[in-house]
């Protein structure tokens, strides 16, 4: 047996110990196929990047809180743990005194912590409900318009977002499985909460070598699971629509729709037969049509359709499509071709999403409750859609549409960040700093010098997940994990909650927050308050120290036979879904009232504002690591070995390579509308011709500091990418896609210092005298 402390993580569970200093991970003995990104951990952990010390930028101590340019370029001071909490303390009350709660942005979107105490979204959400509410955001960059347009497709009842046909199911009934954007097996090591067995990827082999068939739609072969019937079709990035149109479009006229499933099933379905068939704008969707736009042969169109006919199909559609203008799209149209097939419902067969984005879709829907901390009530009803920070920023007050409502842009004055990194997630970067300029102040807790924490007046040293106890739990896995501390925070970091148990002490509700328990009380209640859930559903989790003392409890495995909307395809009458109608919406009289154009009352196909051009002739995919989870540690080992020449590696087809001179291993420059980068070039036959792929979450480290729009010398891809809503339905991330060139980078390549820490931020500068008291609380926004 593995020796060490056992915890957990969102990549799995681990076991550390520090001896002689050293810091060791293993994997934990519970899973047979570890995943390869616990190697980031130990030396990320111990990194030079870590911030050791309560820092303040200069011109804000100096100057006051107030919109400032300097953020991301001025200076640090190194202040003591009384001073940070007076200062902080008197901040908030000044932001709610002279602007109210909703002048407080506590987005905090981020993958914080494994961890369900320790949290760092429902730690910060709680103290600012404890100090009457913040403003907040809604849904989530991987999923903003799937999770805003598929309730109206299929009601809120169902979690389509998340799968819910298991890998076993596929297995035994599925003969074809049709994969819009893929089916990535990069992406099935990590889910929020980790996953104690590692068993995706095994069971998508495991399929395809018992004999289904793949055909993978995507402009990346590395987007393609190996097998002897799998088939990549390359298409040009951003027109799935269009190819699933003309699939309909064969099903239809060659009578090979399921008409019975259409008429008692669905609503609307005779609103999109006309618009497939062209007698509603004059343009018949065939195959010849979608070749033009999609770049993929009509006879290989005609092939497909008459193949999913024949056959019980699955048809996937990954996260990354709905991240993009238009992004609604994609899974509306999967659905709408998966009820013509007539199989939604069918073990093995109908739509499915996220298969090959998420390690814990396809497997068994637990619903099981997750111990949590109680956030309480926010009373503030101000609220983005989460891709919308830079908008809010620079337009206090403006009115925006979102779901068929219109809202006013909160006037954050104070950005409260804990537990995630916008220069990640975020796209247009350029545009994002100068948003971060117009606050008057910027907090960040981060256990590391990220871009965010660069950008920050106020920044909280915070432990990491080695450095606290936590219980660690996901929502699909059947195991909790007590998450035993390992080693002491460096220098003068702490757990976010004794940050905010001091800060609320200083603000007069430090029991409201607290309710006078220590971190292991905390654990216990929450751990005990999830064992009396269960007691109904035929579980007996342990008591809470025979849990911690054994390191892990596990649920008793379900069965893995969910199939989306069976008992809906069974009988429509009696279980009804919880759409306006009662069925699947193929037309949403819902949707068409709203009168978006960028969003229709029927799955449609909506040209890009900006495609490629003469100037940007290239299409970037801009996909999700292999190497890491996002940004996080991303100067681990296993991050590190994936750079060329200490860059981020750019994709390109040895064609394109060679009409610009570009070699494996250059450094080129990428460039677009929004901004540029350097990278390292890899040149391969897996990526279609006119196409480049760069992963996000390399660091972002700009050549010159001084300017927004500088050059990202690492790689960082949101210098490039475009930073507008998928419409006004959903307002989603439109990160996955962006026009650019490429060209050699011509003399010395620039040192990369994405992951050493500022100058002034040495592990140990020497601190401000501190008197103990806060500054003035007068209101300097003007300044």
């Amino acid at each position: 047996m593995s020796t060490g402390r056992p915890t957990s993580s969102h990549w799995g569970p681990l076991r550390a110990r520090v001896e002689d200093g050293q810091l060791s991970i293993v994997p934990h003995e519970i899973d047979s196929c570890p995943s390869s990104l616990l190697r980031n951990m130990g030396p990320a952990n111990g990194h030079a990047a870590r911030i050791h010390h309560p820092m303040v930028r200069r011109g804000w101590l100096e100057n006051g809180s107030g919109p400032s340019q300097a953020r991301g370029r001025d200076e640090f001071v190194r202040v003591e743990w009384p001073e940070l909490v007076a200062l902080l303390a008197a901040e908030l009350d000044r932001v709610i005194d002279l602007h109210g709660n909703a002048a407080i942005f506590g987005g905090s979107y981020g993958w914080g912590s494994a961890g369900r105490f320790h949290h760092p979204q429902s730690q910060v959400h709680r103290f600012l409900n404890t100090v009457g509410g913040y403003a907040r955001s809604v849904n989530t960059y991987s999923t903003g318009a799937s999770s805003v347009i598929l309730p109206h497709v299929l009601g809120a009842g169902v979690d389509a977002v998340h799968g819910l046909t298991g890998w076993s199911v596929l297995a035994e009934h599925t003969t074809l499985i049709v994969a819009f954007g893929g089916l990535p097996a990069r992406n099935m090591a990590v889910a929020p909460g980790g996953i104690t067995r590692h068993r995706g990827a095994a069971a998508l082999r495991q399929i395809i070598g018992d004999g289904t068939a793949v055909v993978a739609v995507t402009p990346s072969r590395a987007d393609c699971p190996d097998g002897p019937d799998v088939r990549w079709c390359p298409i040009d990035p951003g027109t799935d629509v269009a190819m699933m149109l003309a699939l309909a479009w064969v099903l239809i006229t060659g009578h090979l729709h399921d008409t019975e499933f259409l008429r008692t099933r669905c609503a609307g379905y005779d609103r999109l037969e006309a618009y497939v068939l062209g007698l509603e704008d004059g343009v018949p969707k065939t195959p010849e049509w979608a070749e033009v736009i999609t770049g993929v042969a009509a006879a290989e169109i005609y092939t497909l359709a008459a193949r999913m006919a024949a056959n019980r199909t699955f048809v996937s559609v990954t996260w990354s499509l709905q991240r993009a203008q238009h992004g609604e799209q994609p899974p509306w149209a999967a659905v709408a071709l998966a009820a013509v097939l007539g199989q939604i419902g069918m073990p093995g067969g109908g739509f499915g999403h996220g298969y090959g984005s998420m390690g814990d879709v396809g497997l068994p829907q637990r619903r099981n409750p997750l111990p949590t901390l109680p956030q309480g009530r926010n009373p503030v009803g101000a609220f983005i859609p989460v891709a919308r920070i830079a908008d809010m920023l620079l337009n206090p007050g403006a009115h925006f549409e979102y779901n068929g409502g219109v809202h006013r842009y909160p006037d954050a004055r104070l950005v409260y960040w804990c537990g995630g990194n916008p220069f990640h997630h975020h796209q247009h970067i350029g545009r994002l700093r100068r948003a971060l300029a117009m606050p008057d102040t910027v907090v960040v807790h981060e256990p590391f010098w990220t871009a965010t924490a660069r950008h920050a007046d106020i920044v909280v040293p915070s432990a990491t997940s080695l450095e606290r106890s936590d219980i660690g739990a996901s929502r699909n896995d059947p195991c909790l994990h007590a998450m035993h501390q390992t080693c002491d925070p460096p220098g003068d970091a702490r757990t976010d909650y004794e940050t905010f148990s001091e800060l609320a002490a200083a603000m007069g509700v430090r029991s409201a927050f607290t309710e006078d328990a220590s971190e292991r009380d905390w654990l216990r209640r929450i751990y005990e308050r999830w064992r009396r859930q269960l007691a109904g559903q035929g579980a007996a989790p342990p008591p809470f120290e025979e849990f911690w003392n054994a390191g892990h409890t596990e649920l008793p495995e379900l069965p893995d036979d969910e199939v989306m909307l069976r008992d809906f395809a069974r009988d429509p009458e009696t279980y009804r879904l919880s759409t306006p109608s009662g069925r699947i919406e193929l037309f949403s009289e819902t949707i068409q009232s709203f009168g978006y154009d960028d969003c229709p009352g029927h799955p449609t196909w909506l040209p890009p504002d900006a495609g490629p051009s003469a100037k940007y002739p290239l299409t970037l995919l801009a996909s999700q690591p292999a190497n890491r989870l996002h940004s996080q540690m991303d100067m681990g080992p296993a991050s590190q070995e994936g750079k060329v020449n200490g860059r981020e590696p750019m994709l390109m087809h040895p064609e394109d390579a060679a009409s610009r001179e570009i070699a494996p291993g250059s450094i080129v420059v990428i460039s677009s509308a929004q901004g540029s980068c350097l990278a390292g070039a890899v040149l391969t036959d897996d990526i279609k011709k006119g196409c480049v792929q760069l992963s996000t979450g390399a660091w972002y480290a700009p050549l010159d500091p001084s300017d927004v729009d500088s050059p990202c010398g690492h790689g960082n891809v949101n210098t490039l990418t475009v930073d507008r809503g998928t419409s006004r339905l959903a307002q989603g991330c439109t990160g996955q896609l962006v026009s650019v060139d490429v060209r050699r980078h011509q003399g010395p390549a620039p040192a990369v210092s994405a992951h050493a820490p500022p100058r002034d931020a040495v592990p140990n500068p020497p601190a401000r005298p501190c008197d103990g008291r806060p500054r003035s609380v007068e209101d300097r926004s003007t300044k």
